[in-house]
């Protein structure tokens, strides 16, 4: 089992006395003091020793200290400019860490992708609770090469991650992070593991890269990639990449011709949430769309003009996005 030597109240209390530092509430930093969690997220992450991971938050390196054991090479983001003694620490002592000091929202894929010597293929993170869900939705959108993330995040932003339909957590940040991932799991974190203890639970998921949902992106890349292949949305011109069994860790590129990219998909999603309580012909209708085009766009995908948005699944948000698109509906 891999552990961290600072998992534990004396040897955090150590460590920040050594250093001058204290825990600042407005950063969200919340210490983990608990081995039989990192253990727990070291056994979702299923490193085997040759990955580049990327950690958001690493605040004293706890967490950092069990990925440098069981990583490639790990490259951790701290906005906070006065844990750098402490992580230069580290970095003195594992060769295979580094960090960058900054906002992770900020932070250019290009410039983490230089840090880590090529693209992040994991995230494995206590993220900081205030950002985590727009963290796990850009760093999938934007990084390609993610292939899976295990976080520590607050319960109810693990509830709306792995929410499904018809239920109160499902809504537009569920749908728009389904079209990149899949929870694949996930347990649950008491306040008692952390110093100091917030006042939230917490939660660990694991979210694994999956590829458009849906019916044209699903068929169009089956044949060029296969029936396996990982795939992840660059841009609006529907470009999609294949990181597949049998392609070359996403260099082959596809365009699905007149598919919607991920963009067309989001603004369709977060119009039909946009006035949760309304119909999904008037939320989205109300939000800039045609109600003719909407009408026969429902009729095409058997979708109820009736139905709310909470009630309709990914892949029927994919095949209505479809079908606006072939009408010209979502320019």
């Amino acid at each position: 089992m891999t552990t961290s030597p600072l998992a534990n109240p004396s040897a955090t209390r150590e460590m920040l006395e050594a250093f001058g530092l204290a825990t600042k509430h407005r950063l969200g930093q919340n210490f983990l003091i608990d081995n039989h969690v990192i253990e727990r997220i070291m056994d979702l992450a299923e490193l085997t020793g040759s990955e580049r991971v990327l950690e958001v938050g690493p605040g004293i390196g706890t967490l950092t200290l069990a990925l440098v054991q069981a990583a490639g090479r790990v490259t951790s983001i701290e906005m906070d400019s006065e844990l750098e003694p402490v992580l230069s620490a580290h970095a003195i002592d594992h060769p295979n860490f580094n960090f960058i000091l900054g906002d992770a929202l900020a932070v250019p894929p290009a410039q983490i992708a230089e840090a880590l010597g090529g693209e992040p293929e994991l995230l494995v993170a206590n993220l900081p609770y205030n950002v985590a869900a727009t963290i796990i939705l850009q760093f999938f959108q934007t990084m390609p090469s993610l292939k899976r993330a295990v976080v520590m995040v607050q319960k109810e932003v693990a509830d709306r991650i792995a929410a499904v339909t018809s239920t109160k957590a499902y809504g537009a940040y569920t749908v728009k992070l389904s079209l990149y991932g899949k929870v694949t799991g996930r347990f649950e974190v008491p306040p008692r593991c952390f110093m100091p203890a917030p006042h939230v639970d917490s939660a660990v998921v694991r979210i694994d890269r999956v590829g458009f949902p849906g019916t044209l992106p699903d068929r169009q890349v089956d044949a060029a990639c296969g029936t396996d292949a990982p795939v992840s949305t660059a841009g609006s011109d529907g470009v999609l990449t294949c990181d597949s069994n049998g392609g070359q860790d996403g260099a082959s590129v596809l365009v699905l011709a007149g598919a919607p990219s991920a963009e067309d998909i989001a603004r369709v999603v977060d119009a039909a949430f946009a006035q949760r309580r309304k119909t999904i012909r008037n939320s989205m209708s109300a939000n800039g769309f045609d109600k003719a085009a909407l009408d026969a766009a429902f009729a095409q995908c058997d979708i109820a003009p009736t139905a709310r948005a909470e009630t309709l699944s990914t892949s029927e948000f994919v095949q209505l996005a479809e079908a606006l698109a072939a009408a010209s509906a979502l320019s």
